[in-house]
């Protein structure tokens, strides 16, 4: 009987410790659920509802920032600039005022050039930087890049410099001529002489206020909207004629030659300009006695045949630093002799730009002393419309997908060699 007892006493106390023991393990497992892990402390943290989606469609590059300055979402435009690397902002005047605006919750704006990545030549970017809160613990970054904008500026700005510069040259040259005429006005051969050399600066001005339309016109304007079948041989005849008076009085030879009844897809006041305006300047910078050829032919290449007009001149010819830019707006080999032939240095920046507008480019071959020879490639006229119904139904020019942003443009085709040109 005690021996029972005994037993059913230990058996009791056992039953009591694992019942302590259960509930003392069920609350120290609960307490080690709720207690915070090193995980835990750092999760990353969520964007706030439709933020993502919001960042996904903006143009400019986006970064987002949580309390410990690393990197919550980030656009690819943002690594493009070299904004994140390594999960971290790299740019240490963004990360300031992104630390700026966590502490005080105010909106900052700044304008920042920040080295170009990769290309080693010191070249900057311009970018305009906005930093944001978003919500309690994150910040927004967002960075527009400025540098495209700020270069057509800079064009902008030389190219009113260029014009005021040259308009100023032949008004005030009208102004000094009538001063003239009006004290000279008891002598009429000081009159003639001075109303002769008012004409010239007259005719200089209207060329120049010309050339400033036909280049807006052409920069601005869609040539295939109105283009049509244009011969070739048309519109050497019709450059050959315009030039004829200025080939005379220098003695000048104009030959024309090369493949026949060939055609372009264009608009035809456009295409007359440019071939006129190679012509011009063949004849304005060749010395007397001399020849100008006029050549055409048909070129075989990928995305279609392309017609070749080459304009040779035995002139004074263009230096290797000259060449690259020669079809700069108002930019002169000589502008001494350009204001002897009253140049305006529009002539071949016309000549580029109907080029491009046309899917075309403008090379020049050259060697001081020895002559030049300008050749225009264009699509001919079967290639052009393929080209041009292509852009209308996909939106691009699969064979050129270019920008007029340079003054020739690499092509896989044999240029016109000089010699070969001249009839």
């Amino acid at each position: 009987m005690d021996v029972n007892a005994a037993v059913a006493a230990a058996a009791a106390i056992a039953g009591v410790l694992t019942g302590v023991i259960a509930v003392l393990a069920f609350r120290w497992s609960e307490r080690e659920q709720k207690r915070p892990t090193r995980t835990s402390l750092h999760t990353d943290p969520v964007l706030p509802p439709g933020v993502d989606t919001v960042l996904s469609v903006l143009r400019s590059s986006a970064v987002v920032l949580d309390e410990a300055d690393a990197v919550v979402k980030a656009s690819s435009a943002a690594y493009a600039l070299g904004l994140v690397r390594g999960g971290k902002m790299s740019v240490e005047p963004m990360l300031q005022m992104a630390r700026d605006t966590r502490r005080d919750g105010e909106i900052r704006q700044v304008e920042l050039d920040l080295p170009r990545r990769g290309t080693g030549r010191g070249e900057a970017l311009a970018v305009s930087a906005r930093v944001a809160p978003l919500g309690s613990r994150l910040v927004l970054l967002l960075v527009e890049d400025l540098t495209e904008a700020r270069r057509i500026e800079a064009v902008r700005r030389d190219f009113v410099a260029n014009v005021s510069h040259e308009l100023k040259t032949p008004v005030g040259a009208l102004s000094l001529l009538s001063e003239a005429v009006m004290g000279a006005s008891d002598d009429p051969e000081a009159v003639e002489r001075f109303a002769g050399r008012m004409q010239i600066e007259a005719t200089r001005l209207t060329n120049l206020v010309q050339e400033l339309i036909d280049l807006s016109r052409v920069q601005n304007d869609d040539p295939l909207e109105d283009a049509e079948p244009v011969r070739i041989d048309e519109l050497v005849a019709e450059a050959i004629d315009r030039c004829r008076h200025q080939a005379g009085a220098k003695q000048i030879t104009m030959a024309s030659g090369g493949t026949a009844e060939l055609r372009i897809w264009g608009n035809r006041g456009q295409l007359a300009a440019a071939l006129g305006n190679l012509v011009e300047n063949a004849v304005n910078y060749s010395p007397a006695r001399t020849r100008v050829g006029i050549a055409a032919r048909r070129v075989t290449a990928p995305g279609g045949d392309l017609i070749e007009i080459a304009v040779t001149d035995q002139g004074i010819g263009i230096s290797d630093k000259d060449k690259e830019r020669i079809f700069e707006r108002f930019y002169r080999v000589d502008p001494a002799r350009s204001r002897a032939t009253g140049g305006t240095g529009l002539g071949l920046a016309i000549v580029k730009h109907v080029a491009a507008s046309h899917s075309g480019e403008v090379t020049v071959w050259s060697s001081e002393g020895q002559g030049s020879t300008f050749t225009l490639r264009l699509p001919e006229a079967g290639a052009a419309r393929d080209r041009s119904t292509r852009q209308t139904t996909s939106g691009l020019d699969e064979e050129t997908g270019r920008t007029d942003g340079t003054t020739t443009v690499s092509s896989p085709y044999e240029s016109f060699p000089a010699p070969e040109v001249l009839p």
